[in-house]
């Protein structure tokens, strides 16, 4: 262990996260078994061999390094794992649920269903928020948007801020509409999110429903021409050209 410490973690290694760590490590330790230990006449690579062949086999079932826990969101939604608080959705406050911390990421269940993955945090006493989970509670109570603690720090780009002003200077329920657009994000990414509300915003076209169509995948062009192709019996089809001038007449039957 002290020569693993002294020659893979110094100086300590620079690094973006645990994947790119432990790649380092793994490149370490491969080209460590070309080193031949003191007293023995071999490198550690074909010592290795021979203690792999003594090795029993390995467990059916991965080990999974992790700790878990029971325990119950409170009223705010937050469940407490070591130190901190993570955020679940609202309506999965109260009931109890089973914790899984992992190095990198902490999974939060409830009834066997996935409720919360969030990033692990290794300091004390923080509040972990995901905004999503609040915005369901948030679209029946929008004058709190602005008061929402998990959506202080919810970084999202200008073009948001600006269809919220928009939207909440031409309607009484701008903010509510807003929020309904935010929750667009449930099945689609912030991505195309941003550029649907960015086409909506270039179209004259802000509302909700309109944004939710230009997040609909466009249909490649074969797959909305009708062509006769194998239907030739078609070409004997003759379809009459609509008279507009009998449509008055229509609306009066229909109103009679």
């Amino acid at each position: 262990m002290t020569f693993t410490r002294l020659n893979f973690f110094v100086p300590v290694p620079a690094v973006r996260d645990f994947a790119e760590l432990k790649a380092h490590l793994l490149e370490q330790c491969r080209e460590d078994l070309d080193r031949r230990l003191w007293g023995k006449k071999q490198t550690q690579r074909p010592l290795l061999l021979e203690d792999q062949a003594a090795f029993r086999e390995l467990p059916v079932v991965e080990f999974s390094a992790c700790r878990t826990i029971g325990t119950i969101a409170h009223s705010e939604a937050l469940v407490r794992f070591d130190t901190n608080d993570y955020s679940v959705p609202v309506e999965y406050a109260h009931p109890p649920v089973a914790v899984k911390g992992d190095v990198d990421r902490v999974l939060i269940s409830c009834r066997q269903k996935v409720i919360a993955e969030p990033g692990r945090c290794w300091e004390n006493q923080r509040p972990i928020f995901e905004p999503m989970h609040d915005l369901h509670l948030l679209e029946r109570k929008p004058g709190s948007l602005d008061w929402a603690l998990p959506l202080a720090r919810w970084d999202l780009p200008e073009c948001f801020g600006v269809l919220r002003r928009r939207r909440e200077a031409e309607r009484e329920e701008g903010t509510r509409e807003y929020i309904r657009v935010l929750r667009l994000l449930e099945k689609h990414s912030l991505e195309s999110l941003t550029v649907a509300v960015e086409r909506g915003r270039v179209m004259r076209a802000p509302s909700r429903d309109a944004i939710a169509q230009f997040l609909l995948p466009a249909e490649p062009p074969s797959e909305t021409t009708f062509r006769l192709d194998g239907q030739e019996h078609l070409r004997q089809v003759k379809v009459a050209a609509s008279n507009v001038r009998e449509y008055p007449g229509l609306l009066a039957g229909g109103v009679a």
